[in-house]
């Protein structure tokens, strides 16, 4: 089930954040992502983000956030991976927003290919600040 994240969601969607972050982004150092831990952390009750919940367990197993119809990330438990939970959240994604954008490192090449595989192209590359790594800007339009 996909539902509107609640206050209280807030410490299993950070687990996930940091966890998949840290997992899917080896190129970058984890000390990147626990040195934001805690920005991220004040922003997530302010944000529009929407839980995938599993109907037996009542576990959050993965989360998408947005900034208006700029998808800051999905993220999916490692468990959770590969079993249609992410398109679920992007697809709920397109139903709510007639179009959509998103940032992704070059290097996360299964990202990459995730959203090309749902119809988003490649507008630009840039150069994330922050890191200094690659990425690509990518949108979709309903």
């Amino acid at each position: 089930m996909i539902r509107k994240a609640e206050k209280n969601d807030t410490e299993a969607i950070m687990k996930i954040w940091l966890y998949t972050n840290i997992k899917s982004h080896s190129f970058i150092s984890a000390d990147y992502w626990h040195s934001n831990f805690e920005m991220v952390k004040e922003l997530i009750p302010c944000a529009e983000v929407y839980v995938y919940e599993d109907n037996c367990t009542n576990q959050i197993e993965g989360f998408i956030g947005f900034n208006d119809n700029h998808i800051e990330g999905i993220f999916v438990k490692e468990a959770a991976q590969s079993n249609g939970i992410g398109k679920q959240l992007l697809d709920y994604a397109k139903d709510i927003k007639s179009a959509l954008s998103l940032n992704v490192y070059q290097k996360n090449e299964r990202a990459v290919r995730f959203y090309q595989r749902e119809n988003f192209n490649i507008h630009c590359e840039n150069i994330d600040d922050n890191t200094g790594e690659k990425e690509f800007a990518m949108i979709w339009k309903n």
